[in-house]
């Protein structure tokens, strides 16, 4: 069975792909990948190393510190302002973040001779970030395909999602899986229910307790659409997203 890189922050839309890619390509099959470049909230790898012994995937953490910057993410600055080069944007946006991510990720890649890519990205709640289009994605799948003479598929199982729908697919990624292959031992949390010798994750739960898309990296408060507070952009879409999910009754 082919194999895939995951893209994996530790957020709520990576953690949602990484289950899909699990789905897709079988446990056993997935290499998940994270970065510290310095972000404020690089808490969120220590929520990502959580999951990623949860369900047993091998999970590398990549150094670009001192690459990117000029964001409110990487500098002192308020996430709810506009960006302070182009006015047009948020002030999280981080130049050149998604290309060179998506780079690194194919060198790692071709070097374990996989060539599937998975990542979060998503054009409908994008918060108007020109690198989480399809049209980026789909110039990176043929600059990185003819820099490395090879073909890569990226995917973006998000990408035209709206955030009640991430959840939502979530919910559908919900599965039984055999015990042995998952890691019980690492942690107890209500999302997972052993019977028969079988262990059911909901994926929901997973997520809303354990991943963190909080932009000040707030894991503390715990809320019913998961960790942070809702006094940044982040925050403010998923739990915006959760309810209405839930009215649409999608979880």
């Amino acid at each position: 069975m082919k194999k895939a890189v995951v893209l994996f922050s530790g957020g709520q839309d990576s953690t949602t792909c990484l289950f899909w890619a699990l789905k897709k390509f079988g446990t056993g099959n997935v290499i998940a990948i994270g970065f510290d470049y310095g972000q404020k909230h690089k808490v969120e790898l220590e929520q990502a190393k959580k999951i990623a012994e949860l369900v047993s995937v091998d999970y590398r953490v990549f150094s670009t510190e001192g690459l990117l910057g000029g964001s409110s993410l990487t500098e002192h600055g308020d996430t709810n302002e506009p960006h302070k080069v182009n006015s047009n944007l948020p002030s999280s946006f981080t130049a050149g973040r998604n290309m060179l991510f998506l780079t690194i990720a194919a060198q790692f890649a071709y070097e374990e001779g996989i060539r599937d890519i998975v990542t979060g990205v998503c054009q409908t709640d994008y918060s108007g970030y020109p690198d989480c289009r399809r049209n980026f994605i789909n110039s990176m799948e043929v600059s990185l395909g003819l820099a490395m003479d090879t073909d890569f598929r990226i995917y973006t199982p998000l990408m035209y999602l709206t955030k009640a729908g991430t959840w939502g697919l979530a919910n559908e990624l919900s599965d039984l899986h055999q015990k042995d292959s998952w890691n019980l031992k690492a942690y107890k949390i209500e999302g997972v229910l052993e019977d028969k010798g079988n262990i059911y994750f909901n994926t929901v739960k997973i997520i809303r307790d354990l991943t963190l898309t909080d932009y000040n990296g707030d894991n503390q408060t715990m809320n019913e659409w998961g960790l942070g507070k809702e006094d940044n952009p982040a925050s403010i879409l998923r739990a915006k997203g959760f309810r209405e999910a839930k009215e649409l009754g999608l979880i």
